[in-house]
């Protein structure tokens, strides 16, 4: 079995990509790629500009979130703000964006909660989190074509419906339980 830092090659080489679709939020490649072992694979690769996820926590350690309908899975899901990054925008201001227009916020404190890559089995997309404190509230300025219900809901208590499957979104709940570790490492650390 490899160890984590093993030097075991693992890398594929990309021979020849063709783009099959290009839509508004992302494009579609078939990749061929060498493997390993010298055989080759198809490689169907969603190339997507990434997005800015936070988690923005009012001096009463509440989380301000929202409510959207996400036409992919048919419901409305519970999240925290987030948004779609152009291509080469700086995603600290992306999400400074993102803050104002979904909830209404700006916040005199940020703290880089790291990156993730939410689907790398067929997606380059990467998610930047951000905690956002010391907020202060204003007005919201949705896109033109988004509808978000905001609400409020304790830290802690967000964590727990996020461990327990009431919240479903994946980013949503690593921001969420990366935000309550990175203040109890803060508060208590």
């Amino acid at each position: 079995m490899a160890r984590v830092g093993s030097s075991l090659d693992l890398k594929e080489k990309k021979l020849s990509s063709e783009e099959i679709f290009r839509g508004k939020v992302f494009r579609v490649f078939r990749d061929t790629a060498q493997l390993p072992n010298g055989k080759t694979a198809v490689r169907d690769v969603v190339r997507h500009n990434g997005g800015v996820i936070i988690v923005p926590v009012d001096g009463d350690g509440n989380v301000h979130m929202v409510r959207q309908f996400r036409y992919p899975c048919d419901r409305v899901l519970l999240e925290v703000p987030a948004g779609k990054l152009e291509a080469g925008e700086d995603p600290f201001s992306a999400a400074v964006r993102e803050l104002e227009e979904e909830v209404g916020a700006t916040a005199g404190h940020w703290e880089d909660l790291g990156k993730v890559l939410p689907t790398p089995g067929f997606c380059d997309e990467v998610h930047h989190l951000y905690l956002a404190e010391q907020l202060t509230m204003g007005k919201t300025h949705p896109d033109e074509d988004e509808f978000l219900e905001q609400t409020v809901i304790p830290l802690g208590e967000a964590c727990a419906m996020a461990l327990d499957g009431r919240i479903g979104d994946s980013k949503t709940i690593i921001a969420l339980l990366r935000a309550k570790a990175r203040r109890e490492e803060v508060h208590h650390g």
